[in-house]
């Protein structure tokens, strides 16, 4: 029996970790919840991503994308009389009233990092991205503690279930930015 051609499988897979993660933590992930998640057979999880680790880099810097889609919609980095506090406090409201799951999901990809080395570089970028898209309007030092800070934020609310204080944010942000 031949092959079938199937371009759009490991995007599939992808998608399916990401799914897998966002119903039942990383402990759920695994080739065979992905392969089921995704219809596929387990071997095609395996010839896509030999290892767990992989598979989750990839679903990390496809959930990495969406809070950078967020930023690219918005546009308001290139304009210096927009009001940067305001901006960032902006952008972290609209991505955190979002999808929920998903920004969780990004989160608990970005964390594991924390115990699986494979998975740093892949979260740094993230963090190093967004310092140097903000150091177009900021030096370089204050663009990081700008990251630090909304890291920090969005994590609070994510693990407090609290409201999204922007008026707090932006004066937060305000005060780094000098």
């Amino acid at each position: 029996m031949p092959r079938r051609y199937d371009p759009e499988r490991r995007q599939r897979i992808i998608d399916a970790a990401i799914r897998v993660v966002g119903a039942k933590g990383l402990a759920g992930l695994s080739h065979r919840s992905v392969a089921a998640e995704a219809d596929v057979p387990l071997g095609s999880t395996t010839y896509h991503f030999t290892t767990l680790d992989e598979l989750m880099v990839a679903a990390l810097r496809q959930a990495n994308e969406g809070f950078a889609k967020v930023i690219a919609a918005r546009g308001g980095l290139e304009d210096t009389r927009t009001d940067l506090a305001e901006e960032l406090a902006d952008w972290m409201g609209e991505w955190l009233a979002g999808d929920r799951t998903g920004v969780e999901l990004e989160y608990e990809l970005y964390l594991a990092a924390l115990r699986r080395p494979a998975l740093r570089p892949v979260a740094a970028e993230w963090a190093q991205g967004l310092a140097e898209l903000l150091s177009h309007r900021t030096d370089p030092v204050t663009a990081r503690a700008l990251v630090a800070l909304m890291d920090g934020i969005c994590l609070q609310v994510l693990l407090t279930d609290a409201p999204y204080d922007e008026a707090y944010a932006r004066e937060a942000l305000a005060r780094i930015i000098g």
